[in-house]
């Protein structure tokens, strides 16, 4: 429904991407665009990259041989987003987006645009530019905010990861304590447990950027004041003006 809506305010070129980035040590690198939205969704474990993703299994397959598990990164970009949606200080837009991917289970950290990487740059190097394009259309030559500024989106692309933790339900044996506090061993011994929950989760992100969009789309829409004079009661004394 959210996705609907959004077509219909925006109209078809506003899209969510999301794909398997990286999973433990194994990244499937620098993604090409547009973005192989066919080859991810043929993908086993929804990544882009071939090569990435034949290590990502082998990888995979051991963990389940010892059973143990495998955390990783979602990736995830929203193209075509008009400028204006979001809000400076309550209810920023990259704010209600971590907001709801953290919500995700096993969702464990949230960057947007350059993310903890920003952290080492200075300042000349994190700032994106203002230019004007071909078409002219202004942009910004860097996208290192991810398509958010002071909290309101810029109309460049949104693009954030999600980062999510190993599976907890794992058949090696584990430590941990009795209810009486006496040292004891646990260990799962039946029961199906996939060794890593991204491949599952990037509809999920996709789901949940949609439906945060769609929210801020409303907002967006509501902060018109002819907007806004639709919604008015009638006769309640009070003269809006455009």
């Amino acid at each position: 429904v959210a996705k609907q809506l959004l077509k219909k305010i925006c109209g078809e070129q506003i899209n969510i991407h999301a794909w398997v980035q990286r999973i433990a040590h194994i990244d499937c690198g620098n993604v090409e665009r547009p973005i192989p939205v066919d080859r991810i969704g043929s993908s086993e474990l929804r990544t882009p990259h071939a090569e990435a993703e034949l290590k990502m299994k082998e990888h995979l397959e051991n963990l389940m041989q010892i059973g143990d598990t495998a955390g990783g990164l979602i990736r995830c970009i929203v193209e075509s987003v008009p400028p204006g949606w979001g809000e400076p200080v309550f209810d920023k837009l990259e704010a209600d987006l971590a907001k709801a991917m953290l919500s995700l289970p096993a969702a464990k950290s949230f960057e947007i645009g350059s993310g903890l990487a920003g952290t080492f740059a200075t300042g000349s190097q994190q700032n994106d530019a203002f230019i004007q394009a071909d078409d002219g259309h202004i942009i910004t030559r860097t996208n290192n905010s991810g398509g958010i500024q002071g909290g309101i989106s810029n109309g460049m692309d949104i693009e954030f990861s999600v980062g999510f933790k190993p599976v907890s339900s794992i058949r090696k044996s584990q430590d941990s304590v009795s209810s009486d506090g006496n040292p004891q061993k646990i260990q799962i011994q039946k029961g199906r447990h996939d060794p890593c929950v991204l491949p599952r989760a990037v509809p999920i992100v996709e789901a949940m950027a949609w439906i945060t969009l769609a929210d801020h789309a409303l907002r967006a829409a509501l902060n018109r004041a002819d907007a806004i004079s639709i919604f008015a009661p009638a006769n309640n004394g009070v003269k809006l003006q455009k």
